[in-house]
């Protein structure tokens, strides 16, 4: 059996297919979804989300929001979301180490600043990863 996957950004829809399996990006922790999978919805951070159409498995870059899981049909609401396949590798390495650079630049008790660079670094690293880079845990 295969799950009906689609991700919908407010001005595209990344990913309408079947796939076997989905890891998701959620607000606790990565969450995987096979077929027949209980009913649920569930927040989602910004991170990236594997899917698995036949055998190789694909990345998307997800900036947040819901998932729905039901009767094998997973839809998936992003405020913005982008493929793997379309992401320049190079640039999305130099855009995640300019990310890591602005935030260790930050002004100490910068709380507003800092809020703002970490939420950079989080969608910049998710771009770097759905693209195959890797990223070290510091």
């Amino acid at each position: 059996m295969t799950l009906n996957v689609r991700v919908i950004s407010p001005d595209k829809t990344v990913w309408d297919d079947t796939c076997q399996e989905i890891i998701l990006p959620s607000s606790t922790g990565q969450l995987g979804i096979l077929s027949g999978h209980a009913p649920l919805l569930t927040a989602l951070d910004v991170g990236v989300m594997r899917v698995r159409p036949e055998k190789d498995w694909q990345a998307i870059a997800l900036f947040g929001g819901f998932a729905e899981v039901e009767e094998n049909t997973v839809t998936i609401l992003v405020n913005g979301a982008q493929r793997g396949d379309s992401i320049d590798l190079e640039q999305a390495k130099a855009d995640y180490e300019g990310a890591i650079a602005a935030l260790n630049k930050v002004a100490e008790g910068d709380r507003q600043g800092k809020i703002q660079a970490e939420q950079a670094l989080k969608r910049t690293r998710s771009l770097f990863q759905a693209a195959g880079g890797m990223v070290k845990d510091n």
